[in-house]
């Protein structure tokens, strides 16, 4: 399959999802939602890419992340399920962090102030909004909240001067999956609005989307 193809599946799927969203039809968003990762993971793997020991982290992040969008499918029958995906995407964050130190590491990036004070402000913020009436929940978010921190703050650290396409690409992607998590934890833990599930699907399938493209775009040239 050519690559083109496994991104027009995807977009396809993703669509799929969110009109499910919009029209309340569980069964589409049931079988829609456990195949966007492995489409991802199919346009991945057959990208060309050679370097294994980079690529592995993508791989695992995005089995990581298919095992969290199943396992919250169930969260309505038991809360356990909810605390089991939340630690799944917690994982797939783990493993994007690893990646994007990689590149920095390799690249030789110098933190920027700037920047560490605009995560930090956004972590205290969220934490700020959230924190009355987590509960029970409140070391899990914070846990939580903490990791997506160091992947945003690792992500936008990423040199933009080798390889622009690529590290604005992973940015992007960074940036959506925080927008993402932010809106499920706000809609479920401080004040759920309409069509919030749209939104959370649409900014989470374009994140995945972007990190994945910026990905394959950063190892191709290290390849070549």
């Amino acid at each position: 399959m050519k690559h083109t193809y496994w991104v027009i599946l995807f977009l396809i799927v993703l669509l799929a999802n969110i009109l499910g969203s919009v029209f309340n039809n569980t069964l589409l968003q049931n079988i829609s939602k456990p195949l966007l990762m492995p489409l991802l993971m199919g346009w991945f793997l057959f990208s060309g890419i050679r370097n294994i020991t980079n690529r592995k982290w993508i791989l695992a992040a995005l089995f990581f992340s298919w095992l969290g969008d199943v396992l919250l499918m169930f969260q309505e029958k038991d809360a356990l399920f909810f605390m089991l995906g939340l630690a799944a995407f917690l994982i797939a964050h783990i493993f994007y962090i690893i990646f994007f130190f990689e590149i920095n590491r390799k690249e030789k990036s110098k933190l920027n102030l700037f920047i560490i004070i605009a995560v930090v402000a956004y972590y205290i913020g969220l934490l700020t909004i959230l924190f009355p009436t987590l509960g029970e929940m409140k070391i899990p978010v914070i846990v939580y909240g903490l990791v997506i921190s160091i992947m945003l703050l690792s992500a936008l650290h990423l040199p933009i001067t080798k390889n622009r396409e690529a590290s604005i690409g992973l940015m992007m992607g960074a940036v959506l999956f925080v927008i993402s998590d932010s809106v499920l934890a706000i809609n479920k833990f401080y004040r759920p609005f309409e069509y919030s599930g749209v939104l959370i699907m649409l900014t989470y399938g374009l994140a995945q989307w972007f990190i994945v493209n910026g990905a394959i775009l950063y190892l191709r040239n290290k390849n070549e």
